[in-house]
């Protein structure tokens, strides 16, 4: 054990109380709904944080890259959605290979004949049949095909041999763009009903449906709970950050991930400067409102601008930050701040208890 004031800073970490209230909250609302939890693992890219999450009862896991999902079949892991369509040859390739060493376990995204003609005969040629699932855009504007136009397109792919449809997926990421939390759950469960009616529409088709998937943390609490809806996908909630605060989807007493760091300098008065930057903390802003993260129990100061390793502070705090300082800052979008660090150190209370491996970065 290590107490805090003893780390070099910056240092990624993660308050294990929080961590653990968080992944049994959701958990437990999504078992009482009787809907499948698939946590997408991009948020943590850890496996003492997705250990815990198939204790308290994840079915597999949703990946983002081809490394989260070879991760993670070398760990056991059976059931994992890649929810990113596999273009190019090396991703195909890797697919097709994934299922063939593995057993099957793996499904894919596709939202398109385009990208499914080359999966469909690399899979013949090998002799295997990829699973995959329709993406469907419901709002985001990112991936997936328009409502109207899934049946059409599912059975073009689904024509084509080597595949399989086992269901559609979306991910209801527009919510992200209202602030008020009363319309963002109304749109969260816009998306999850525009999804199932989809989900009906093909089965009146003639395909069976398994999988109708939604997936976002703000989002959480309202798609996956839709009648119809098997699934949700939710990656941030086991962190939550200063997004999701600004969001209404947890309070700041639930953000588990912070970084720590040092002051540097306070020659100018009323501005610190850290020595954590947007290498430490990511530049994803999202709902940030010109912040680049928020201090922990410093009322008075905020963190305004970042370089790549200094961070510049607003002090306006009844006691001034001097040289030395420990601050702890939760950042905006957690994912991001993850994908920058190839380690964390696990805390209870002002000790740090363990360091763990951050895995499948790029």
């Amino acid at each position: 054990m290590i107490p805090l004031a003893a780390l070099p800073t910056p240092a990624l970490l993660v308050d294990l109380d929080r961590l653990e209230r968080n992944i049994n909250a959701m958990a437990g609302a999504f078992a009482a709904a009787g809907v499948a939890l698939r946590p997408h693992i991009k948020t943590s890219k850890c496996w003492e944080v997705a250990r815990r999450q198939l204790a308290a009862g994840a079915t597999g896991f949703t990946c983002s890259t081809a490394a989260e999902v070879a991760w993670l079949q070398g760990r056991g892991v059976a059931d994992l959605l890649w929810a990113h369509i596999p273009i190019g040859p090396r991703k195909v390739a890797f697919v097709v290979d994934a299922i063939a060493q593995h057993g099957g376990g793996l499904t894919v995204s596709l939202d398109s004949v385009e990208a499914a003609r080359p999966l469909s005969a690399a899979a013949t040629a090998a002799g295997v049949t990829v699973p995959f699932v329709l993406e469907v855009d419901t709002g985001h504007a990112r991936l997936g095909v328009q409502p109207p136009e899934a049946v059409a397109t599912a059975t073009a792919i689904a024509a084509l041999p080597g595949l399989r449809l086992r269901g559609v997926l979306t991910h209801e990421g527009h919510v992200s763009a209202l602030a008020d939390r009363t319309a963002l759950e109304r749109a969260g469960a816009a998306a999850g009903t525009l999804l199932v009616g989809v989900a009906d529409a093909l089965r009146s088709a003639g395909f069976p449906v398994e999988m109708v998937s939604v997936g976002s943390t703000p989002g959480a609490t309202s798609a996956p709970f839709v009648a119809g809806v098997t699934e949700g996908r939710p990656g941030t909630y086991v962190y939550f950050d200063a997004n999701q605060t600004r969001l209404g989807s947890c309070t700041p007493d639930q953000c588990a991930q912070t970084v720590l760091a040092r002051v540097a300098s306070v020659q100018r008065p009323g501005r610190p400067i850290i020595d954590a930057g947007v290498k430490a903390m990511s530049s994803d802003a999202i709902a940030a409102a010109g912040a680049v993260g928020v201090l922990l129990n410093r009322p008075g100061v905020t963190f305004t601008e970042a370089n790549e390793e200094h961070g510049f502070l607003h002090d306006t705090g009844a006691v001034p930050l001097v040289v030395g300082d420990l601050v702890r800052l939760v950042p905006n979008h957690a994912c991001g701040t993850t994908n920058m660090w190839s380690h964390l150190y696990a805390v209870r209370g002002a000790l740090a208890v363990e360091r763990w491996e951050i895995s499948a970065r790029y």
